[in-house]
């Protein structure tokens, strides 16, 4: 269900996009202030409402729990996405194209960053988690490898002393030669070898969870982030629909 949904979300992010991007080829100073381009204004405004309605609700425990009587916090929280990513692409249409003003640039580029951001936090954070659960499976496993072959390399107290200065990328082409070496007989350099490639794996998965988690918790910052350029948003959102009460709507003329 969540690979469903990351799909459709990311076909929608892409759609929101495309049509942004339509004003290369496309304007139409009046379409904004007729019927059809109101309809779009309302029908967008309402769904990025949701959004809102989401944060709230989450946050005061007397509506929380109302809430969650009648549906899960799951629920709400997939209707907070499809309305956050919908809305903006039925606002995006109502707007024909016509970015000249700069309240409206200001709301469209607010609108842009805005679902970008939850749609990075929302998949990017989850995909950190995944990865980083992953590796340390991973790890897990070769460490448990690790320790049973250095109690079979324990047996050859020469070898160990030999492998000492073996370390990093040449290490690891230098122990194919093992084979040629004097008083390494079969088995051993294959236990020898396997020590090393596990010590070298290791190292690089150590390394590669650390890097994620130093991603992870850069993007940690990100419900913060997303949570005040939504405030923002709305307060431009209301700003405009104040500009277009005041200087008195064309929709249904």
């Amino acid at each position: 269900m969540k690979e469903r949904e990351r799909g459709v979300v990311s076909g929608m992010v892409v759609l929101m996009l495309l049509f942004w991007l339509g004003f290369l080829f496309h304007r139409s100073p009046r379409f904004a202030g007729s019927f059809w381009g109101g309809m779009l204004a309302v029908a967008g405004t309402l769904l990025m409402l949701v959004p809102l309605a989401y944060l709230i609700v989450k946050r005061i425990p007397p509506l929380k729990k109302a809430a969650t009587r009648r549906v899960s916090m799951q629920t709400l929280l997939v209707l907070h996405i499809y309305a956050g990513v919908l809305g903006p692409i039925l606002v995006i249409l109502h707007t024909g194209h016509k970015f000249e003003s700069p309240l409206g640039v200001a709301l469209t580029a607010m609108t842009l960053v805005v679902v970008l951001s939850g749609f990075a936090g929302r998949y990017l954070m989850n995909q950190f988690r995944q990865t980083i659960g992953e590796k340390k499976e991973i790890l897990t496993r070769l460490e448990a490898a690790y320790r049973q072959t250095a109690g079979e390399l324990a047996d050859h107290p020469e070898q160990m002393a030999a492998l000492r200065p073996l370390a990093g990328f040449s290490g690891r082409l230098a122990a194919g030669l093992l084979v040629a070496t004097p008083g390494f007989g079969p088995g051993a350099v294959s236990v020898s070898v396997r020590a090393l490639q596990l010590a070298e794996s290791m190292a690089d998965l150590e390394y590669a969870i650390k890097t994620h988690e130093n991603f992870k918790r850069w993007f940690g910052q990100w419900l913060k982030w997303h949570i005040v350029i939504s405030f923002i948003l709305y307060a431009l959102l209301a700003l405009h629909i104040w500009a277009g009460i005041h200087f008195g709507l064309r929709w249904f003329s």
